[in-house]
Formats: C-alpha cells, structure tokens, sequence
C-alpha cells in the first residue's frame, strides 16, 4: 500500500484558469462557443435577477427567492425534484477561488456530493484540453502570442492570378503552381528544384526535369512584388537589382553582391574597396542602394503575406490631473444571465408526473445546463476581479512611469513582488501578464513590459533592468557611426553612470534589443 497526497482542480477552477490566462479577442469568441453550446445562458443585464447564492434555510421572503433565484426551483428544501428521482440532494457550490501554493487544499470543497457526474455535462474536450504542470504556466502558455486581428489578402492568391496571364502551356502552369505553392512567409523558395520536381510526380503524377522547373522559376520571379522566389539574399537582391535603371551605381551594387558578396554580409567595406577599385563615393552610393532593396518580399504590396495587424487592450489606463483611472475593455464584462425560462421548468415538474422516465431526462439535462450557465458566469465575474486586482497593483508599483512615460522611472519589479501584494499565487499573476495589454497615454504595453529584475547601482538602489536597457539602446544610438562602440566599451560607460553591469550582461541586453555588434553596426 503506498499513500500518496495529490492536489485535483474542480472543473470550475479549471474553466477560471482557462478564462483568466486568454486575452480580450479570445474571450469574446469563448463567450460566444458558450452561448450557442448552452441554452440556459443568454445574454442580457442581470439587474433584476439575483444569481448569487443562498444559503439553504435562509429566512427571507419565500416568494421573492423562489421568483428571483434560478436556481432556487432545486436549492430549495422544500422542492421534491432529487428525492423523487433518488438523488442525492446537490451541495451548494462554493465561490470559485485558487488556493495559495502553500495553503492546504480540503479536498472535500472540490469533490461534489451531487450523483449526477460533472463528466456528464461538462465540455470533455474543455477539461481534456487543459494540462497543469505544478504552479507554473502551462506548456502552451509561456509561447502564447498576443492575438491580432488580419486584415490582409493572400500573396499566394495574387501570384496565382498572375501565373494566369502569363504564356504557359499546361505543364508548365503546373509547376508554376507548385512553385508559388512552396514560397515561404519571406518569400523565398529554400527547397530544392529536385525535391519540388519529385513532389510533382508523385502527388499530381506530372513528370518534370530539374531544368523545366527552373525555367519556369524565372518566370515566376519576374512577378511583382521584385525578388520573390528567389532561392537565397544574394538571389533576392540581385533579381530587384535587376529591375532597376542599370546606370553606373547600380552597376556597382551588381559587382557588389555578385562578386563580394560574403564581404558585404560581414561590412567589410575596406577590403570591397579593394578589390573592386571604388571610389569612397562610388562604395558608398551602391552601399545604400543595395540597403534600400527589401530583404524579404513575401511581406510586401497590398496582398502580402505580411499581415497588417491592431492590438486590442485589455485594460485602458488614463491621466486625470495626476489620477490614474484604470478600467477593464468594455468587452472585458459582458451582459450574461441565467436564462429564466429554463428555471421556470422546475416549477413546471411539481405540476406533472414526477416517476415520468422522459420527464427526469429533461429535468437533469435542464439542471445540468444550469449549473454550467452559473459556474461560467461566476467564472467571468472572478476573471475581471482577478484582472483589476492585478493591474490596480502594477499601476501602483509602476505610478512613476504611468504618469510620464520615462522608461527611467520602471522599478524592478517580478511575479512575486505583485502576487505577494495581491495575495494569490504566482502562476495567477503570470496567466493575468501573460498575452495582456494595457493601452496608456503613451501607446499600448504588453504587461510583460512591465516585469524586469533589478541591476545593483552605487547609490545602493536597484535598477530596473528596462532602465539599463533604454540608457544602453541611447548610447548606441549617439555613437558615431564609422567607430561604434564595443561591449567592452559600452560596460565602461554604464559603469561610470553608477550602474554595476558586466560585459556579458551588456551583450546579453543588447541582443534583447536586436541591436547587433558593433562590428554589424558600422556604416560608411
């Protein structure tokens, strides 16, 4: 016999944690999957109808619970429905709440006493779906991009149309297709022509040499936009290139990337010089026509593969006279209620056969889908408290910055700082940070923005690593441009502003920024 202690998520808190962890656009498409797979949930102002909870023997009027509850036709002791079919009377379901990671969890508040199984009405796919690894975010959690919405065409569709017009027989129509039809979201085509060539013959039993699939890839390079389908950079560039007026600076750029290529990846910008025999001027004007050409056509024109893309904020902070409003997105709390028509059946069983077989059925569907319609409500409501609760407390941490919008004034500031403050556990705090926005005066932040670890300074305080990261980015851009700055460099100038960093934390910030060595940096 082997004794082992384990922690069960009731079907209620997984359904909190799955509401609170996604963002504003996904919620209103999960309201929406709910409302049409559970008839007992309609939209609409609850105002007149009380759906809280009420105790069992409390002593207000009678008439008024019984006309205002929905879910008094079955709370009520004096109702016969789960005698009559030999059930268990239901327990009262207590409010949803997330234990601490270090509180006990009573197993008996997450077990139901109600015969009828939560298995047999609750989504299966819904609680399947979820996975719960410790107290951390879930494995699909920590990569969960934010959602935008599209609003662009098709690449494909455009190339496609015109492949239409071009002068191809049958066969070579159909290479072209498969050819658009192995164009990545760059724009490039990085399979092999022999590959592409075998996937024809055996998918659509079309026979085609290596040299008909090439040269009908010429072709469809010479659509628009200008270098698509190219197989590398050095292609790319060349096929714009070739486009332009070939006067004497293109020329240049030509020699550049045909002949120097590796060079100008790396700028060695001398050794180009030298061996084409430039000019400095002659260098530097094909330089900067070769850094104008756009180095992934897949995201241009106006069907692109790119997608023109908004955020939608989950909460909206403003500015009164130095008074911080914070509010959730309006469609953040949407209007639900239990449907009343569905509680008026109960009293509709007191008046029919109460051993009818068919009339049980209908009875416990029409419970079940009323127990799902408040869990789901109660869920909601929790999920905008939890949210408040959350960003009332960065905006308090971080009222510095919010005021102005000095990246300077961020304090260093982690999970814990903010899941202490409010209160709940860590893995809370992270599913509210994580793929949520706030839209402020000074434009729309991710909340994850806002989390940064503390670098020591000499006056003793911590500063917040976005700090360092915004003084680091202005340095690099005041540099001068022919001579820029090492890591090296770079930690010396940190270190003598008071901040205690060393060069490998420097390169480590400066590749979060996507700012490359200084080597990559320097411009004629």
């Amino acid at each position: 016999m082997k004794q082992l202690l384990s922690q069960k998520l009731s079907p209620q808190q997984i359904q909190f944690i799955k509401l609170l962890q996604i963002p504003t656009v996904e919620l209103e498409a999960r309201i929406k999957e709910e409302l049409e797979a559970n008839p007992a949930l309609e939209e609409g102002d609850d105002a007149d109808d009380d759906f809280e909870d009420q105790e069992v023997g409390d002593d207000s009027s009678d008439d008024t619970d019984d006309f205002d509850d929905p879910d008094s036709e079955f709370d009520n002791p004096d109702n016969t429905l789960d005698e009559d079919f030999d059930d268990s009377r239901s327990e009262e379901q207590p409010e949803i709440e997330l234990p601490l990671k270090d509180e006990p969890v009573d197993q008996k508040e997450s077990d139901s006493a109600d015969d009828l199984d939560l298995s047999d009405y609750l989504n299966d796919d819904e609680i399947a779906g979820y996975k719960m690894q410790g107290d951390g975010p879930g494995e699909d959690e920590d990569d969960r991009e934010m959602p935008l919405a599209d609003t662009s065409g098709s690449l494909i569709d455009n190339l496609l149309d015109q492949l239409g017009f071009a002068d191809l027989d049958e066969k070579q129509e159909a290479i072209g297709r498969q050819l658009i039809g192995s164009i990545d979201g760059d724009g490039y085509i990085r399979r092999d022509l022999s590959a592409i060539a075998n996937d024809m013959a055996f998918a659509q039993n079309v026979e085609a040499s290596v040299a008909e699939v090439e040269a009908v890839l010429h072709v469809v390079q010479s659509f628009d936009p200008a270098g698509i389908a190219a197989r590398d950079l050095q292609e790319c560039l060349q096929l714009q290139l070739e486009r332009r007026p070939q006067d004497e600076v293109t020329e240049h750029a030509e020699r550049i990337l045909n002949e120097t290529f590796d060079e100008f990846t790396k700028k060695h910008y001398p050794r180009i010089q030298q061996r084409l025999d430039l000019e400095d001027d002659e260098l530097k004007e094909a330089i900067a026509l070769i850094l104008k050409l756009n180095p992934k056509p897949g995201g241009t024109g106006p069907v692109g593969m790119g997608k023109v893309q908004y955020i939608i904020p989950d909460f909206i902070l403003t500015n009164d006279n130095g008074i911080l409003n914070l509010t959730l997105n309006s469609r953040n709390a949407p209007d639900l209620r239990v449907s009343p028509a569905y509680t008026d059946m109960f009293r509709a069983y007191d008046k029919g056969a109460k051993k009818d077989k068919k009339l049980k059925e209908a009875v416990t569907f029409v419970k079940q889908k009323l127990d799902s319609a408040k869990w789901f409500i109660d869920a909601i409501r929790q999920r905008q408290n939890t949210l408040l609760r959350t960003m009332d407390s960065i905006v308090r941490y971080q009222r510095e910055f919010f005021l102005d919008g000095d990246e300077s004034k961020l304090r260093p500031m982690i999970l814990k700082d903010i899941a202490t403050e409010i209160g709940m556990d860590i893995s809370t705090v992270s599913r509210v940070a994580n793929s949520k926005s706030v839209q402020t005066e000074f434009g729309i932040y991710p909340l994850k923005y806002f989390f940064s670890e503390g670098i020591a300074t000499d006056s003793g305080e911590d500063a917040s690593s976005r700090e360092v990261k915004h003084i680091l980015k202005e340095i690099i851009e005041g540099e001068k441009k022919d001579r820029p700055l090492s890591d090296d460099k770079l930690e010396k100038m940190l270190n003598a502003r008071g901040y205690n960093i060393a060069r490998r934390t420097v390169a480590k910030y400066r590749e979060q920024l996507n700012i490359p060595v200084a080597r990559l940096r320097k411009e004629l």
